[in-house]
């Protein structure tokens, strides 16, 4: 039996474009639908679609959305265009700028005001729109690091670090869907480093929450195992949806399904009160907003990264350089041809070793003199004589 197709839904681009025609946000759309506001997300991103009497109800809302806009909009929307550039000739220079409509003026506005040109788009360095992310990501990523970790200083640098990386791979960041989420995942990737524990300044606990109930809950969230307490700070806490959070944590929708319910269950076995997603999500919000937490300017970061980066290119040069000398050390040294090993000496039986020079004794003293008082030649030598 053939399964009759679904209700046919618009693209994701105009799914998006008719929510914000209508001056609607994610949060508003989402309640509509009776969703989070992380599934309306994915819904307008196309990583995600909606099925049975819930995509039925998604397309009617739409086509009310498309009616109403075509109803209203007898003149155009103003569009206000952010362009990022991140310089001549680089790869995110392709980018697609960010179009945010404007709302429409009322009928009678519209007849009375003269139609204004449209404002020019404002172009945005590479440093500019990285200082603008770094001011905007940072402070949460730092809390979320914090509860993470349970380490002030190690939340910072990691969300630093994770900056830094982003600099180096500016073009790519720039163009993602997601720069917070690019951030967030080298950020937690270096907090939870097993490397970490050999560090001398991890090897001591840090003051823990002056609350006791913060204390509590920070204490209870870091017995979870790494995976199990990055899995439901992400769900829980940051809010991203299950296939989000297994594509973050690079695991399976499954897998990721199990180590959240067995997060959830061992929160709520020592903190019954913490049963209620809602309620944990609201205390790790509270923890982290309890600590004050503080990061390096954007520039700090932009000039640390650069300078990692000559680093690192001087060190690989010096290297490469060290490579190509010791190569051409070896070729001019190695032999040309081929040298056959000196077999060891073997005894020969039979033969008297021969002796070392040295002072004669009386019988060859004896013997050389009969040698010499001998004829060296003539028939004496030649005829042999009974003695």
């Amino acid at each position: 039996m053939t399964r009759s197709p679904g209700t046919p839904l618009p693209p994701p681009k105009a799914r998006r474009r008719l929510r914000e025609a209508a001056s609607l946000t994610q949060a508003q759309l989402a309640d509509r639908m009776g969703v989070t506001r992380a599934t309306v997300r994915t819904w307008e991103s196309g990583r995600t679609t909606p099925r049975g009497r819930r995509r039925e109800a998604y397309a009617e809302l739409l086509k009310t959305l498309a009616e109403e806009e075509s109803a209203a909009a007898e003149p155009a929307a103003v569009p206000v265009v952010v362009a990022v550039r991140t310089g001549p000739g680089s790869p995110a220079e392709d980018a697609e700028s960010l179009v945010l409509p404007a709302k429409a003026l009322p009928a009678e506005e519209r007849q009375e005001e003269e139609p204004e040109p449209a404002p020019e788009p404002v172009a945005l360095t590479p440093a500019q729109a990285f200082d603008a992310l770094y001011e905007f990501g940072t402070p949460a990523l730092v809390r979320q690091t914090f509860l993470l970790t349970g380490r002030r200083e190690l939340a910072r640098e990691s969300v630093e670090r994770a900056f830094q990386t982003a600099w180096e791979n500016w073009p790519e960041v720039a163009r993602d869907r997601d720069p917070v989420g690019w951030v967030r995942a080298v950020a937690y990737e270096y907090a939870l480093s097993p490397w970490q524990r050999f560090r001398p300044r991890n090897r001591h606990p840090e003051p823990p929450p002056a609350d006791p109930g913060d204390r509590t809950l920070l204490n209870t969230l870091l017995r979870l195992p790494p995976r199990h307490r990055r899995t439901l700070l992400l769900y829980d806490g940051v809010g991203l949806d299950l296939p989000e959070t297994a594509a973050e944590t690079e695991a399976s929708t499954p897998a990721t399904a199990n180590r959240l319910l067995n997060a959830r269950r061992a929160m709520a076995d020592r903190l019954p009160e913490l049963a209620d997603p809602e309620v944990l999500h609201r205390r790790l919000a509270e923890v982290a907003s309890n600590e004050r937490l503080r990061a390096a300017k954007p520039p700090t970061v932009r000039v640390g990264s650069e300078r990692r980066a000559r680093f690192w290119t001087r060190a690989a040069i010096a290297f490469t350089a060290a490579l190509i000398g010791t190569t051409a050390l070896t070729l001019r040294t190695a032999p040309t041809h081929y040298e056959p090993p000196v077999s060891p000496g073997e005894t020969v039986r039979g033969v008297p070793p021969k002796v070392a020079p040295g002072a004669l004794s009386d019988e060859e003293l004896e013997l050389r003199q009969k040698l010499r008082d001998q004829m060296q030649d003539g028939p004496e030598r030649l005829t042999p004589r009974l003695e």
